[in-house]
């Protein structure tokens, strides 16, 4: 449905050129929840304004439906834009209008008869939560409040594509999860394409299907979210994860691991067990079949997509190569293990 070949955005500053996005290709396939993530300066807010040619690319394509937006006119340009929405972190509301009033805006700019206008927020309003504060003054609601009547106006004009830039990120946790499965129920009852960026990878691993890890304005990795969490390929990924988890290796143990193995050391591992997995009582299989004991420094269980994941970092302690063949006994069983290192 949305494709992006090979985006490259630079900008100039004091004489020099910064590339904010390098080379990056993204197909987001209609219907589906699509995740940007990455710290701040990855690039993330200026990827999402390419998408909808709020911010032209330096170079590079962007298809919607086949159609490269960088090569239409400005009014073929302007129809194609009316199939996506965007909703922004800190809301962008009018202060002088109400809720309803608000929600309308859009639609007023296309000579739409006004009563049809409110007939339609009115059913939206009802959709997001807000049914009794449509004449409320929008300077008088919540964060969370602000949020839904900006999602109610971001659907007022039958969007086929929302962009959410950070829809969360001023929000408290109970609130964000709210939110998020407000946009959850509108993916699945309208069929909506969403592409959220965020910093949270929390956000991620409740909301998205797929995610793109964005770093230096470079796409590191991607892949569905299941597999991102239980196997990250790069650095960047696998610390974004990994405090996403809260399964982080203390300092104090980080500091005193080795890369290659020393005498009298033993292997720090990163276990993920997917599904039926989760639950078998790998340590005492460990220590009954190979005499390797396991010392565990950090757990979590956690279930994504309806898949239960369990986390485990532990330490292997026992003779060399029962350690070995324990490894090899986990990976055969569809456990992803990784070998951080040695203390």
């Amino acid at each position: 449905m949305i494709e992006l070949k090979n985006i490259t955005k630079t900008f100039s500053a004091a004489n020099q050129f910064i590339t904010a996005l390098e080379n990056i290709h993204i197909q987001i396939n209609a219907g589906e929840i699509y995740g940007i993530i990455g710290r701040s300066g990855a690039g993330k807010s200026t990827l999402i304004r390419c998408v909808n040619l709020l911010e032209k690319p330096t170079s590079g394509e962007i298809f919607l439906h086949q159609d490269d937006l960088c090569k239409l006119s400005e009014k073929a340009l302007r129809q194609k834009r009316q199939k996506m929405s965007m909703i922004f972190q800190h809301f962008n509301l009018l202060n002088s209008r109400n809720v309803i009033e608000n929600v309308m805006l859009p639609l007023e700019f296309r000579k739409i008869p006004k009563k049809e206008i409110k007939i339609k927020a009115k059913k939206l309003l009802e959709l997001v939560g807000l049914k009794n504060r449509e004449e409320h003054l929008v300077s008088h609601l919540s964060g969370g409040q602000k949020q839904r009547v900006a999602i109610a106006r971001a659907l007022i004009t039958d969007p086929e594509i929302l962009l959410c830039d950070e829809p969360t990120s001023a929000l408290d946790p109970e609130t964000t999860q709210q939110i998020l499965q407000l946009l959850k129920k509108i993916n699945r009852e309208f069929n909506l394409t969403i592409l959220l960026i965020t910093h949270e990878m929390d956000v991620i691993k409740t909301i998205c299907d797929r995610v793109g890890v964005l770093s230096h304005g470079k796409l590191v990795e991607e892949k569905n979210v299941l597999d991102l969490f239980t196997h990250p390929e790069t650095q960047e990924a696998k610390l974004l994860t990994q405090k996403a988890l809260h399964i982080e290796l203390p300092k104090s143990l980080a500091d005193k691991l080795s890369i290659q193995k020393k005498e009298n050391t033993f292997p720090i591992v990163r276990l993920a067990f997917l599904g039926s997995e989760a639950s078998k009582p790998i340590t005492a299989l460990l220590q009954k079949d190979f005499h390797v004991i396991t010392n565990i420094l950090m757990a979590d269980l956690e279930t994504i997509h309806e898949t239960m994941i369990g986390f485990m970092i532990c330490q292997l302690n026992g003779d060399e190569k029962a350690i070995e063949k324990a490894v090899i006994f986990l990976k055969e069983h569809h456990i992803e293990t990784e070998v951080l290192g040695y203390v």
